[in-house]
């Protein structure tokens, strides 16, 4: 559950029974802010403008009002007919699961009451077609999707709506949805009830507000973009050129100066896998997310890093979502006008709206392009009551950048947050060459077929193909039967890091770590009690003691 601070109990704040039950599983002790502030306000029936930082528990501060209010009226003798009353919109379609996901946690013991249905996916039209004939209680989908089963009468809201949420309300323009908004509020009744969820108000939330909002309550909570020092550390490290960034990281993950789960942020899909196939070099694996990857894969590999089956995923952000710094031209262009090539996903979106859950480190192996990229980024780490640190890598040309998101990050103190964290790289030179192996067989030829290997895997795990290939047997031998593509040759010297190459200062903590992973191996893991806490990159770091960094050269922490 993602928190900041609130105060009371969810008991006294009216709800049903049954809600507050599935609220006690959750492990929701008390409302967040935002939850204590909205909840009440959206049960009087007003209309909510609420901003809160990424993290704070937007979703439970619209999805506990709006199961109420259904609740409430399936109790009332005068609503009878079923019909759908409550529809959320979401910028992407991995969001739009995990919504949907929470109504339905929320709602687990009035599950016979309230149907719940996810449009957002990229199943056919007429696949979707008959879930919404049934009419369900709630409706979460994408606008284009939504306005779609609008225009093809598969669903009607003009005479059922009741509560519409726009939830990260400040990304549905940015990612193009301005058209299909303005349509989709033509196929809508005058008068619902509204909540717009954003982190941010710009230009594009007062442009709905005006389109969607009747006399609006507005919370705007007075709480800093990011947790505070206790709970995020954020820190810098300068690299001199590209090579630079690649060592560095192998050292960080190989040498366990980072643990518990992490999330790398690159800025291209062809950097993920070119990443990912360096990072296999040295057998650590990784999982990939990006837009060209199908929905129902994004969401699969969410899943997994949130069950803890995988540690490490790089995400590519393709596009900006700093949208308030570009040009309002450009973004009236509509979907047409963002520049997603073939076969990407023009609805994807990871740093912002995804609960990544325990994450306790956040890695910008490429800088943010924004202000709001590096807080969405960073806002991915340090969630409920779980510390967390974020991490950037900064090239000599991107010190313009950075003095500009320190400045924006600054506080009352006037002391940055996103301190430097000194790392001696004359330490880890003797790791340099096995670095330079790696990199020499991560070709662009290895990337090109990385890429075709995992479109041939989703082609033979697709379930749309699943009836094609039972009548086309051939085709399916032939992918079967292809050449196998081996898109990096994975050298077996480079699994382990030498005892003489591990930094001096760091050699008790290699060992300690080496012991504890081989205790692990030979016991099998128990289920009994708490799971291991994760250890965030600043915990790692303050094995190194000030005394010993002065008896020996050593990597310096801040």
């Amino acid at each position: 559950m993602e928190s900041a601070e609130g105060g009371g109990s969810f008991a006294h704040l009216g709800l049903d029974a049954r809600l507050l039950k599935a609220v006690g599983e959750l492990g929701w002790a008390t409302p967040t802010l935002i939850q204590e502030k909205a909840i009440p306000l959206a049960l009087e029936g007003k209309d909510l403008l609420a901003r809160a930082r990424t993290g704070s528990g937007k979703t439970g501060a619209y999805a506990l009002p709006l199961l109420q209010h259904l609740l409430r009226g399936k109790a009332s003798a005068s609503v009878a007919e079923q019909a759908v009353r409550g529809l959320i919109l979401v910028p992407t379609k991995e969001l739009g699961q995990q919504v949907v996901q929470m109504l339905r946690q929320l709602a687990a013991y009035c599950a016979r009451d309230l149907h719940i249905v996810n449009i957002s996916g990229q199943a056919e039209l007429a696949a979707q077609r008959p879930i919404l004939m049934e009419k369900p209680d709630v409706v979460v989908g994408t606008p284009s999707r939504v306005l779609a089963h609008l225009q093809a009468h598969s669903l009607s809201l003009q005479d059922s709506l009741e509560i519409l949420v726009m939830d990260e309300a400040d990304l549905l323009f940015s990612f193009g949805f301005e058209e299909d908004l303005k349509s989709l509020l033509c196929h809508l009744p005058k008068i619902y009830q509204a909540f717009l969820m954003s982190a941010t108000f710009n230009e594009d939330v007062k442009t709905l507000k005006e389109l969607v909002l009747h006399n609006p309550v507005t919370l705007k909570l007075q709480e800093s973009q990011l947790p505070d020092s206790s709970q995020l550390s954020q820190f810098h490290i300068r690299c001199e050129k590209e090579e630079d960034k690649f060592l560095l990281l192998y050292a960080l993950l190989k040498l366990s100066l980072v643990q518990g789960k992490v999330i790398l942020f690159v800025s291209t899909i062809d950097r993920s896998y070119r990443l990912k196939l360096f990072l296999e070099q040295f057998s650590i694996p990784a999982c990939i997310l990006n837009s060209e990857l199908p929905v129902q894969s994004r969401c699969h590999i969410i899943s997994q890093f949130n069950r803890g089956f995988c540690d490490y995923i790089i995400a590519s952000e393709e596009q900006d979502l700093a949208e308030q710094e570009r040009p309002r031209e450009r973004r009236r262009r509509g979907r047409k006008g963002i520049k997603a090539g073939k076969g990407k996903d023009q609805e994807y979106g990871v740093s912002r709206g995804i609960d990544f859950q325990n994450v306790s480190a956040v890695l910008n192996f490429d800088f943010p392009p924004s202000v709001a990229s590096y807080i969405h980024r960073a806002g991915r780490t340090a969630r409920a009551d779980n510390p967390g640190t974020a991490l950037t890598f900064v090239l000599p040309s991107e010190s313009a950048l950075l003095t500009v998101i320190e400045a924006a990050l600054v506080g009352d103190s006037n002391e940055t947050p996103l301190r430097p964290y000194l790392f001696r790289m004359e330490e880890i030179e003797g790791l340099r060459y096995r670095c330079q192996d790696a990199m020499r067989s991560v070709t662009k030829q290895a990337i090109k077929e990385a890429r075709l290997r995992e479109i041939k895997e989703e082609l033979l795990n697709s379930e749309k193909l699943k009836t094609y290939f039972e009548d086309n047997p051939r085709e399916l031998n032939l992918l079967h039967h292809d050449k196998p593509l081996h898109p990096a040759i994975v050298k077996p010297h480079l699994r382990n890091v030498p005892e003489y190459l591990v930094p001096p200062t760091l050699r008790a903590v290699a060992r300690t770590l080496v012991s504890k992973r081989k205790r692990q191996r030979r016991k099998p893991p128990s289920t009994k009690g708490q799971q291991n806490p994760l250890h965030s990159f600043k915990s790692a770091k303050q094995t190194w003691t000030p005394a010993k960094r002065r008896k020996a050269p050593g990597m310096g922490g801040s």
